[in-house]
């Protein structure tokens, strides 16, 4: 399969599309922006592609940490497709911006990866935390990434993951800032969505666990934390890419963070009562 040719995209006028689908055929024409904000409505997901060989324990790394892993979608072998997310989706074009490494280190950060694709490569897709913000904002809670068209700040904690196979490291936590009353009802809200990493694993206090400096993420965009504001961290599907460093991994392929893969499936209906 390597080398194959771009999905073809169906003849239909862009006013007909469904915002979701308007979304990845822009990322196969080259959009290359955050997609924080895109598609309301829609669920986005983390991208991790990885060989057979290694499939297994990362998925089994999953299982062991929910919270920055919780699986969505998962491709066959070979096969760029996963219809359950997308019936058009081709997981090699519709992101708008990659990142493929190898021996752990960032090698290119193209926007597809056909070239890098082969037959043996099996496609992960992790709940987004930028799912659960359409119901923050439906409470009228301000976004400050959002706001301010920036990538939401991600950080390496000292939180250690569950091990599994080559796969162990830090937790990566999103940060979003809220006044303290906002911060309590933003637990409430995201607690329902538990498939996109649910209630935040921290509130304040970002030393302890590991941030040395809210002011300089390691992934993402920085945004200010208002005098009045408490930084709440939610864990993040970026996790992974810390963890495919740690393990020195000989391939693998991923989302650039911020920049995520837009799906058919709502909110909605992730979210439980």
């Amino acid at each position: 399969m390597t080398g194959l040719a771009r999905t073809e995209q169906p003849s239909h006028d862009a006013a007909d599309l469904s915002p979701s689908v308007a979304a990845r055929h822009a990322c196969r024409s080259g959009m290359a922006d955050t997609t924080a904000g895109v598609a309301n409505g829609f669920v986005q997901g983390n991208l991790v592609i990885l060989p057979e060989t290694l499939a297994g324990a990362f998925h089994r790394f999953c299982q062991l940490n929910p919270k920055p892993c919780p699986i969505i979608g998962m491709s066959d072998v070979g096969d760029p497709r996963i219809p359950a997310l997308g019936i058009d989706l081709d997981i090699r074009t519709d992101l708008p911006r990659y990142r493929v490494w190898r021996d752990g280190e960032v090698v290119e950060e193209p926007t597809d990866v056909l070239a890098h694709w082969r037959d043996d490569l099996v496609a992960f897709v992790l709940g987004c935390s930028y799912s659960f913000e359409e119901a923050l904002l439906a409470e009228g809670l301000p976004i400050r990434h959002i706001e301010r068209k920036l990538r939401v700040p991600m950080y390496r904690t000292n939180i250690a993951c569950g091990s599994a196979g080559p796969f162990a490291g830090p937790m990566v936590v999103s940060m979003r800032p809220f006044k303290p009353a906002d911060a309590i009802r933003a637990v409430q809200i995201t607690s329902r969505f538990p498939s996109v990493h649910g209630a935040p694993v921290h509130l304040g206090h970002p030393r302890s666990i590991g941030i040395a400096d809210i002011d300089k993420p390691d992934y993402g965009d920085a945004v200010p934390v208002g005098a009045d504001e408490i930084p709440v961290f939610w864990a993040c599907g970026v996790t992974p890419q810390s963890v495919i460093a740690a393990a020195r991994v000989p391939f693998a392929i991923t989302h650039a963070p911020g920049l995520m893969l837009v799906t058919d499936l709502m909110n909605k209906q992730l979210a439980v009562l």
